[in-house]
């Protein structure tokens, strides 16, 4: 594979200079600002996996700005990898924290979202308009899925899971239209999934930091 191969797979970009996306490349400021609200909000809880999820979030705001800059193959997977490692950690931190599994079965758990993804990604393949961001689709019905079972254990936290989920489907569905929508909108939309998913992953943050603390609360 070349590393250094460049591609144009946005509206807003019209050839392979460095600038040519720069709607796209500043708008990943979502995704720093949010990180950064968040070590604001975490002061003084000694959250180890809050900051953790963090620093992962900085690290999605960095890689995605490479991608729309650089826009090669090495810097769309600076772009992608902080994603799917966000994904994991928080789906770990879910497991053990939030469902109360033993360390093994959080591992575990975690884990099994490689399978359930691979399960998932044709269906959403099959789907009209779904197969343009078919893996990304796979987070807000986890969320979905979760959400009851987490529901028996601390309400609220499942409320903030579900707000997560709803505002990730409408930023994956503006993800989706990039390219429809190009002709009548040259910026194109992919600006509002950085928008919308630096408010989200932020926020999902913000829902494990409010379970944390309540559950320490209810066990004074």
């Amino acid at each position: 594979m070349n590393w250094t191969e460049q591609f144009d797979g946005y509206c807003e970009r019209v050839d392979l200079t460095y600038w040519s996306e720069p709607f796209n490349a500043v708008t990943n400021a979502a995704f720093i600002l949010a990180a950064l609200i968040m070590v604001y909000r975490l002061r003084g809880s000694g959250l180890t996996g809050g900051y953790v999820l963090t620093a992962i979030l900085f690290a999605i705001g960095i890689g995605s700005f490479l991608f729309h800059t650089h826009a090669t193959a090495w810097a769309a997977l600076a772009d992608v990898a902080p994603i799917g490692i966000f994904i994991l950690a928080y789906l770990f931190l879910v497991n053990r924290d939030v469902m109360g599994w033993p360390r093994w079965a959080a591992v575990l758990g975690t884990a099994a979202f490689v399978p359930y993804a691979a399960a998932m990604v044709p269906i959403f393949n099959a789907v009209p308009f779904m197969q343009i961001s078919n893996f990304y689709w796979t987070v807000p019905l986890l969320l979905l899925i979760y959400a009851p079972f987490v529901r028996r254990v601390r309400p609220a936290t499942a409320r903030g899971m579900l707000i997560g989920a709803a505002i990730l489907s409408v930023s994956i569905t503006l993800r989706s239209l990039d390219e429809i929508l190009c002709d009548a909108f040259p910026i194109g939309t992919h600006i509002f999934w950085h928008i919308l998913n630096g408010l989200m992953l932020g926020w999902m943050i913000e829902v494990y930091r409010r379970h944390m603390l309540a559950e320490r609360a209810g066990a004074v």
